[in-house]
């Protein structure tokens, strides 16, 4: 059972000043969901080396080091916190590929449109979903993700929610052409058994995401991957 304070803290996950205070107690690197070198398979599925990112909510997350490890060169961070982003930008000063700047999600304005080919979210959308006002404020970050995004361009949403959860709110947003794919919570390179789903296999996705628990079963202990395509096409031929 949830506990009052519990509940608060998680509710609070929608704050810039618990992030700000968590980031001075707790400085130290730290991964949500997934570390790097278990998404690398979808990274280099659906990211092209060329491709502008941005990691949206990045915390202190190693994450982007991973991406410059790999091959990618245009790594920009934003996060809400400024303690943080000074953090990394001192961390970081000496890898010309990886820019931090402070930045608030739902107003990502300092952006062109256009101006990215992937966006990455790890856990932020989940924040938003936790604090005040969570539907209104996750549709403006989802709708500033789709702006900055170039036509055809990808947002790789990694996410504990379920289809159930998430497919409406992603179709209601904006328009995407969406793949399922699915990691297993405690995934490592070194974890011999097989997984129960193959990473860079789409699972199948109907409209309300029912067949995702006829793949999977009930209640999978994974992290869902939602690869969102921005078609610009989808979205005229809605409004005509």
């Amino acid at each position: 059972m949830t506990t009052t304070a519990t509940a608060s803290a998680t509710q609070a996950y929608g704050e810039t000043w618990y992030w700000d205070n968590r980031y001075v107690n707790e400085p130290g690197p730290f991964d949500w969901y997934q570390k790097y070198q278990t998404l690398a398979p979808i990274m280099n599925l659906y990211v092209p080396r060329n491709h502008r990112i941005l990691v949206v909510g990045c915390g202190n997350s190693a994450f982007g080091e991973g991406l410059v490890d790999d091959g990618y060169e245009d790594v920009v961070n934003v996060d809400i916190s400024s303690v943080v982003i000074e953090a990394m930008k001192n961390k970081y000063q000496d890898h010309s590929q990886l820019k931090y700047m402070q930045m608030d999600v739902r107003n990502m304005s300092a952006f062109e449109s256009n101006s990215f080919g992937t966006v990455i979210d790890k856990g932020t959308l989940d924040s938003l979903l936790c604090g005040n006002n969570s539907r209104q404020n996750a549709t403006k970050m989802l709708e500033e993700v789709w702006r900055v995004l170039k036509d055809k361009g990808v947002y790789i949403l990694v996410t504990y929610g379920a289809p159930l959860y998430r497919l409406r709110l992603l179709r209601d947003s904006c328009s995407w052409n969406i793949k399922l794919h699915v990691i297993e919570k405690l995934a490592s390179e070194e974890k011999s058994s097989a997984p129960i789903w193959e990473l860079t296999n789409p699972v199948p996705l109907n409209d309300d995401g029912s067949s995702v628990e006829q793949a999977l079963g009930k209640n999978p202990d994974v992290h869902y991957i939602y690869i969102c395509v921005k078609d610009e096409s989808l979205k005229s031929s809605s409004q005509a």
